[in-house]
């Protein structure tokens, strides 16, 4: 499997004394969120895209290989989002967590959902999709700063 190629330069070679903007910290931090997916998700991130979709009651996940004939993406999609559907079920969010870092908006609340969020899957035939649904606004809430971080952090492998 091909991984995601990232071109990182270790912090030693910066030059320390250019300003920081937006957009350099932006970028960096989706190849970093790139790097860590690659270590997690076995798909290729850049076969693939990722869509986060706001609901009333949550949201919608869907991953979708980007071509559609492309079986080896589709069934890694699909493998990965079903594995991660059942632990998000138990409210295990490790997975994001290694990608995003532990304090990804809205994590530590889905973490402690306690199965007030319903959970299911559905293999669709470009990839799979997994939709979150729940009667509790906070919950809701922390499912779209969820959404909203992940679009953010996987940038063009990313949509709303």
């Amino acid at each position: 499997m091909a991984a995601v190629a990232v071109a990182a330069l270790s912090g030693g070679c910066a030059d320390d004394s250019a300003p920081s903007t937006p957009t350099t910290t932006t970028s960096n931090r989706q190849a970093d969120v790139a790097e860590r997916g690659a270590s997690v998700m076995p798909f290729d991130l850049e076969r693939t895209t990722h869509r986060f979709t706001r609901t009333d009651t949550g949201g919608v996940q869907t991953v979708v290989a980007d071509d559609p004939r492309d079986s080896t993406q589709i069934t890694l999609v699909q493998q990965h989002l079903s594995a991660e559907v059942e632990r998000f079920r138990r409210g295990d969010f490790s997975d994001p967590a290694r990608i995003h870092g532990t304090e990804m908006p809205g994590l530590a609340t889905l973490r402690a959902h306690g199965g007030r969020i319903t959970i299911t899957y559905e293999a669709v035939p470009d990839g799979a999709r997994a939709t979150y649904a729940t009667d509790d606004a906070g919950l809701r809430d922390a499912l779209h700063h969820w959404f909203d971080a992940q679009v953010s952090d996987h940038g063009p492998h990313a949509t709303r």
